[in-house]
């Protein structure tokens, strides 16, 4: 799954480009909004330890807003990762103008993905380790059940009511690994991200200096934010290929040579 995805990621590389696009809007809109909502607290918080109102506003506007951004730019991926594993030729601008057709459905999505983890992350705090297993048990069931809610929004036109109940019932009529996918992808990452440090920490030791060593901290950053660019990318194909063997049963694309039969089941 790793391979057909990389494939087809090698053939159009400018997929990245929305995975990009959503790291530059996630540091604008952190800015537009964390910046006032620290100087408004500031004060206060000097005079008698507790956060402003208006910065709980401001950061409850910032979580809804960086999680719109986030599934906006990821629905334009998929709308062209949809295009290139069809044999079409994807681009920048379809993709923004596909996902800005369907901003009010991915506003309501943006804002029940928040409202949930919200909700998970008080009952991890609340109730200490049970709270963190319980929410984590909770989390997984959601992000399983609601994988496919993003194509079938953008791709089928439902609305977010529809496209859960859509998503849970893909995932209830065929059994697949998409745990393991998205887990393969980020276990790819990860032993990506490993390598490039272990390279850039034996430079270090065997360059020394201080100079190389904010050099080498330097790259190390470049190097994650590449990783994390490429296994991003690579997701929103697999999860798009997912959806579209799950809806229609065909394998598409580069995917040819994947055994879907093996990670979709009957149940």
């Amino acid at each position: 799954m790793f391979v057909a995805s990389f494939k087809v990621l090698r053939a159009h590389k400018g997929l990245t480009w929305f995975t990009v696009l959503a790291g530059v809007a996630g540091l604008l809109v952190a800015g537009a909004f964390l910046t006032p909502a620290f100087f408004a607290s500031h004060a206060e918080i000097t005079r008698d330890g507790r956060i402003t109102a208006i910065s709980w506003v401001l950061l409850a506007a910032f979580y809804l807003v960086a999680a719109f951004v986030s599934i906006f730019f990821n629905a334009a991926l998929i709308s062209q990762a949809d295009v290139a594993l069809r044999g079409g030729t994807p681009e920048v601008g379809a993709g923004l103008a596909a996902a800005a057709r369907r901003w009010p459905a991915l506003l309501g999505w943006a804002a029940v993905s928040a409202s949930v983890g919200l909700v998970l992350r008080a009952i991890e705090e609340r109730l200490g380790f049970l709270g963190r297993l319980v929410g984590s048990l909770v989390g997984l069931a959601w992000q399983l059940t609601t994988f496919l809610v993003l194509p079938v929004v953008l791709l089928e036109g439902a609305g977010v009511k529809d496209g859960v109940k859509r998503s849970v019932d893909l995932f209830r009529r065929t059994w697949g690994e998409n745990v393991a996918g998205g887990a393969g992808i980020g276990l790819v990452g990860m032993v990506l991200s490993l390598a490039g440090y272990a390279v850039l920490l034996l430079a270090g030791l065997l360059l020394g200096g201080t100079a190389t060593l904010f050099v080498c901290i330097a790259l190390a950053i470049v190097w994650s934010v590449l990783v994390a660019v490429f296994t991003s990318t690579l997701s929103g194909i697999y999860q798009t290929a997912l959806y579209r063997y799950a809806a229609d049963g065909v394998v598409p694309g580069e995917f040819a040579s994947v055994d879907f039969a093996e990670a979709f089941r009957a149940r």
